[in-house]
């Protein structure tokens, strides 16, 4: 199901014949660099990721993270969506892209498109989560209007993160 549409991409519902495109992206370097080792192997993992992650999370809330694809030729690139982790009050924007589609303004322009989508639900605040280290994470999330907040330790996780809010 699309459920955003920009210039040059489209952001839809994930489903399980995406699981080539995750197991790609869940072991894609940068993504085991700053986001970490999800595990996932096989297309079987890639499903389960995908039935247990964004699925379940649009049957629940209706949103989560989304496929995010060139409008021309209808190709993967990333994900962009929102997430409500247990672990922060609020709802958070996240998006990760593989490498070889990285600066070239597909995640400025799917974050973007995000944040307006998530004002759209009604949400008053969106925050987003980085690593310390993630610069081009830090300043696309800048650039789409969000400020540093403070430092925070999200458990099981032992490293300290930054985390970016956004008011409305």
């Amino acid at each position: 199901m699309k459920v955003i549409e920009t210039d040059r991409l489209i952001l839809r519902w994930l489903s399980t014949d995406d699981a080539s495109f995750i197991l790609k992206l869940l072991n894609d370097p940068s993504w085991l660099r700053f986001i970490g080792d999800k595990g996932v192997r096989t297309l079987e993992n890639a499903r389960n990721y995908i039935l247990t992650g964004p699925m379940d999370m649009y049957d629940r809330l209706g949103f989560g993270l989304y496929l995010t694809e060139i409008k021309e030729g209808k190709i993967p690139v990333g994900i962009c969506g929102l997430i409500k982790r247990d672990s922060l009050e609020d709802v958070d924007i996240g998006f990760a892209f593989l490498s070889r589609f990285q600066s070239k303004g597909y995640a400025y322009e799917a974050a973007s498109a995000t944040m307006a989508y998530g004002i759209d639900l009604g949400l008053n605040r969106i925050v987003a989560i980085t690593t310390k280290d993630n610069y081009d994470s830090i300043r696309l999330l800048e650039k789409i209007g969000m400020k540093f907040g403070r430092n925070v330790l999200l458990p099981p996780d032992t490293e300290e993160l930054k985390l970016f809010t956004s008011d409305f």
